[in-house]
């Protein structure tokens, strides 16, 4: 059964095109200056960034102070060309009183640069300035982490994206979700007599392309063996207590798919973020198993779960 994880909150650019897999991480460090009221986003380099094509990338650097999404509050550094390992060295300065940061969150991306307006996302790093410790003025690195898009109901906070633990502290952590698919068993055959199954999964109220995961197609079985694990990061306890875990079991056709049955593994409780939502319908037997994998973090949690057809 599941254990899962999934970034949620990220800001996306205009002209961006495609996708790749997020790798590698950043050097910064933050200081605030009070003499000069200023916060200072120092900006070393990127090691082992993603390829954007034929094995190089241009990237640079794009930083906000969330919840302000505007061109406002949006600084860059300048490009550096054909480099997976860049070196910016530019300090990235905003204008605000100390007392302004509480409530504040660092969204630091990295971004191929296309001349044609096409950049493409490599990563971002997102970092509560409220739990800041702000005597740590030296440089750390951060792993860049993929985004998932997902639409915040407005009785959300508006910085609900926890932080990307540094290797020293000083910042809350958050968790990793890991789903063990396993297998499934005694399924109805089609008319063919069997099934091409496999299993695909979302982490409500993320139902976004970066959220889906699917195993391989186990053909021709009643009871197909997956053996895939999934895992969704950037998780707190207390989001994982308004989220879903929704998989549902398809046969594969040539040219489609059929829909089998799911589970959905939740609280049950009707509503998201204090938004009610249809997909928090979770049976007795499903609100139990994910009941116990948040009241016991870190262990696996075991379960064979009856499919639901609705």
């Amino acid at each position: 059964v599941p254990q899962l994880s999934g970034s949620l909150m990220s800001l996306y650019s205009e002209g961006e095109l495609g996708s790749v897999a997020v790798r590698g991480c950043v050097q910064f460090s933050l200081r605030y200056d009070p003499a000069k009221t200023e916060l200072q986003v120092h900006v070393l380099r990127c090691r082992e960034l993603a390829e954007a094509k034929k094995r190089r990338s241009d990237p640079y650097i794009k930083t906000y102070l969330l919840p302000d999404k505007s061109n406002h509050s949006k600084r860059k550094t300048t490009v550096r060309k054909r480099s997976l390992d860049p070196v910016f060295n530019e300090t990235l300065k905003y204008k605000l009183e100390k007392r302004d940061l509480q409530g504040r969150t660092l969204n630091l991306s990295v971004w191929h640069h296309d001349s044609l307006g096409r950049n493409l996302f490599l990563g971002e790093v997102e970092i509560a300035l409220g739990a800041w410790d702000w005597a740590n003025t030296r440089p750390e690195w951060f792993s860049l982490q993929p985004r998932v898009s997902v639409q915040h109901p407005p009785t959300r906070s508006p910085h609900p994206q926890p932080p990307i633990t540094p290797p020293h502290g000083g910042l809350p952590p958050t968790g990793e979700l890991h789903i063990w698919v396993k297998d499934a068993q005694s399924l109805i055959p089609l008319q063919s007599g069997t099934v091409d199954a496999f299993v695909q999964c979302y982490v409500l109220p993320d139902d976004s392309k970066a959220s889906r995961q699917k195993t391989r197609v186990v053909k021709r079985s009643l009871n197909p063996l997956f053996n895939h694990t999934m895992v969704y990061d950037g998780f707190q306890a207390k989001d994982l207590a308004e989220a879903c875990a929704e998989f549902t079991l398809w046969h594969h056709e040539a040219f489609s798919k059929r829909q089998l049955g799911g589970i959905r593994l939740s609280l049950g409780t009707g509503s998201s973020y204090g938004l009610p939502v249809g997909w928090m319908d979770s049976t007795a037997e499903e609100r139990e198993v994910w009941g116990h994998l948040l009241q016991q973090p870190g262990q696996w949690v075991e379960a064979l779960l009856p499919l639901r057809t609705n």
